[in-house]
């Protein structure tokens, strides 16, 4: 069986590609990251859902918080839903390629021939390392920076929500039958979500427009 490694936060999207790897017949390593978050809840969503999956193998790595963020500076408040401006101050520094590079050495490692990233670039928050032209660039430089990039065998990333609605990916989730009850959304990392922060308020607007309840609590639901 093709081996393939998850990035894997504990939130919805994340979840729903991690069902979509299992779908597709993958062994799955789900790859976590303690990055000094706000929303640390998340991470005990990670351990909640590899659980629900039986997975033995979920890597959580710690690396040290870069800042200039409101998800990693505590200084920096979690504003309220006002509309997407262009690059949102919940952007963190360079986080995918860090957390995709990790991913391609243990790629490499294990032999996984796939690397599993739930980015979408419909229903997002403006980051510009979750777009089509980012992850090209990626996948080409990891085919020409690994051993097994120039042995002919690359690894590939899979992006199977880049091109999707909020919606149309809960749904996906839905019938892959995802545990999105154990999932987190909320930037704020409190108990129940916020609902009215910009992940909160992508994630409420996706499940209005697909017909589905929501099975998360929030305090608030603009």
């Amino acid at each position: 069986m093709s081996k393939a490694i998850v990035l894997f936060s504990g939130g919805l999207d994340s979840t729903t590609c991690l069902s979509v790897a299992f779908k597709e017949g993958y062994e799955v390593y789900p790859l976590s990251f303690d990055y000094g978050q706000r929303h640390k809840k998340e991470l005990e969503c990670v351990k909640q859902i590899t659980k629900y999956y039986k997975i033995k193998s979920n890597k959580i790595i710690r690396i040290d918080n870069v800042g200039g963020s409101a998800l990693t500076d505590s200084s920096i408040e979690v504003p309220d839903y006002q509309g997407l401006p262009q690059i949102p101050v919940t952007y963190v520094p360079a986080r995918n390629i860090i957390f995709l590079s990790y991913a391609a050495g243990y790629a490499e490692a294990i032999e996984a021939d796939a690397i599993y990233i739930g980015v979408n670039a419909v229903d997002y928050s403006g980051y510009p390392d979750c777009r089509p032209e980012f992850i090209e660039a990626f996948e080409k430089m990891i085919k020409v920076g690994t051993k097994r990039g120039v042995n002919g065998k690359p690894i590939k990333i899979e992006t199977p929500l880049i091109n999707l609605s909020k919606a149309e990916i809960i749904k996906l989730a839905c019938e892959n039958n995802a545990p999105l009850h154990l999932t987190t959304s909320c930037y704020k990392g409190e108990e129940k979500a916020c609902g009215v922060c910009d992940s909160c308020v992508l994630r409420l607007k996706g499940f209005k427009e697909a017909g589905i309840i929501d099975p998360i609590e929030y305090l608030r639901k603009e």
